[in-house]
């Protein structure tokens, strides 16, 4: 059995924790609100399948693209099945950013009326660069059930 002071957390502890909180939170919020709307509009979904990959799916293929994604989204926030969960983010980011390449070879490019049309784009790398790094970190995600299992010695599922 595990004494408590060997379960105890550093303040360097603590604070890689607490930015891994926040950077998981907001990820799974990210990836959670395109999957909502995929509940909330799936005609704009299947739309964007068809025009961007050429597939013609089904409103039940959009409903449970969606659900898959929101709870994904939740073992992400709870940090559980942690190598499960914020690699399968990361494959389905990763995923959207394969498809807008052009974006990132043009991206200063402006519409006739002035606005940057590529900076979402931009912005997906970011976004891919946050998943990376949570996934490489993911031993120093110690504010999830995944991390407070690991301190107490418990079951390994969770990994």
């Amino acid at each position: 059995m595990t004494s408590q002071t060997e379960t105890r957390l550093s303040v360097q502890d603590r604070l890689d924790g607490l930015a891994l909180l926040i950077l998981r939170l907001g990820l799974a919020w990210f990836i959670f609100l395109w999957a909502a709307h995929k509940i909330i509009t799936p005609k704009q979904y299947q739309a964007l399948a068809r025009n961007f990959d050429g597939v013609d799916a089904s409103l039940v293929q959009i409903y449970a693209l969606g659900g898959v994604q929101i709870a994904i989204c939740v073992l992400v926030v709870l940090g559980v099945l942690r190598y499960f969960a914020y690699g399968s983010l990361l494959v389905m980011h990763f995923f959207t950013v394969t498809r807008r390449w052009e974006g990132f070879l043009d991206p200063f490019a402006l519409s006739e009326r002035g606005f940057p049309v590529n900076r979402n784009q931009v912005i997906d790398l970011a976004v891919l660069a946050a998943f990376i790094a949570l996934v490489l970190l993911i031993r120093r995600d110690h504010f999830s059930v995944g991390g407070w299992l690991a301190r107490h010695d418990r079951a390994r599922w969770w990994m």
